[in-house]
């Protein structure tokens, strides 16, 4: 399993992380019925609150790559990215998954 990291800064101001939650939510529908697809956490940072990591989990690379071309997938990032602070590129790191222990309760 592989898990795809990706950072984002929303813009100051609560209605901006307010509105990248929604949209984030709204953004998951696309992964949802996809193959490959295993999971999603949107995390806030406790001390930087305009701070977000998404974690996406799926079986490979090429099974994110596909979900990727969806015809909505850029329209949505398109939307999201209103909310963010501005920077030169929006990182996106691919990882494998080496632990994954379940919530023990």
């Amino acid at each position: 399993m592989i898990v795809v990291v990706s950072q984002a800064w929303t813009k100051p101001g609560e209605e901006h992380a307010d509105a990248y939650i929604a949209l984030s939510e709204k953004f998951g529908v696309l992964f949802r019925d996809h193959s490959g697809f295993r999971g999603r956490r949107l995390i806030r940072g406790v001390e930087d609150r305009t701070h977000f990591t998404h974690l996406r989990f799926f079986d490979s690379v090429e099974d994110y790559d596909a979900c990727t071309q969806a015809p909505d997938y850029g329209d949505h990032l398109v939307a999201m990215y209103e909310h963010l602070q501005p920077y030169d590129s929006y990182p996106r790191e691919f990882m494998e998954v080496v632990i994954d222990e379940p919530d023990p309760r």
